[in-house]
């Protein structure tokens, strides 16, 4: 499975920023790995025209219905997406989405054909209280289908106390939790776990880019802020290259 180096945009992007997924397309037409930007649902099919892969960055579980404003999986495929989060602890947190949301959503991305990047994550508390691993667990039990396999699924830990604060853990604690999602995954789902890709997620930039990336079991990244523009993006994506 190769690396993966994933964009979200988060409420981010009108027709002004595609320039920027043109630029990063122009410099990564031949990557060694995989480069994928989840943006607004109103830019994916101008942003899927560029040639980089795209993603949605929330699902509803059903296909279709009297959902208003919602977007269901199918309609992300048909505007150009081959991916979609589910599991983003803004959506968690903001929207209430409990774990059975996040499964429902996941399985809702498989039957459009959508690979899916599912998060999980610890609160700054549960982190400070030595709950990180407890709290992932209890996440991935109930967030990840049993259908998961390495072909349908990327797990990626977000730490919630990281994401846009500029905090990131100690290489050493990424790497500690990293070993014990591979060991998760590798005991519930055998072969396909041990292949599942692990991304990291919460300030990675081009600064800590390449130290994260030298780590075991780090297969990849999402990156928020720093996925708005070619210019942060790039140097992210050529350090997972280089890893």
């Amino acid at each position: 499975m190769r690396k993966l180096a994933a964009g979200n945009w988060k409420m981010n992007g009108t027709s002004a920023d595609i320039p920027q997924l043109e630029a990063l397309a122009n410099d990564h037409h031949a990557a060694s790995v995989d480069v994928v930007i989840c943006g607004p649902a109103t830019l994916l099919t101008r942003m899927a025209a560029t040639g980089l892969s795209v993603g949605g960055e929330d699902c509803h579980p059903a296909p279709s219905g009297a959902h208003t404003g919602d977007i269901s999986a199918p309609m992300l495929a048909d505007a150009g997406a081959t991916h979609v989060i589910t599991g983003h602890s803004e959506r968690r947190t903001d929207h209430g989405e409990t774990d059975a949301d996040v499964t429902a959503k996941t399985t809702a991305g498989w039957a459009a054909n959508l690979h899916v990047i599912l998060c999980i994550g610890e609160t700054e508390a549960q982190y400070r209280a030595g709950d990180t691993l407890d709290v992932l667990t209890t996440q991935m039990d109930g967030s990840i289908p049993d259908a998961a396999t390495a072909q349908n699924t990327t797990i990626a830990y977000e730490p919630v106390w990281a994401i846009g604060t500029g905090l990131t853990p100690t290489p050493q604690e990424i790497a500690d939790v990293h070993a014990a999602l591979r060991a998760y995954l590798t005991d519930r789902f055998g072969d396909e776990g041990a292949q599942m890709r692990l991304l990291y997620g919460g300030s990675v930039k081009a600064s800590n880019a390449a130290d994260i990336f030298a780590l075991d079991n780090v297969d990849g990244a999402l990156v928020g802020g720093a996925s708005l523009k070619a210019a942060d993006f790039s140097p992210i994506v050529t350090a997972l290259e280089n890893s």
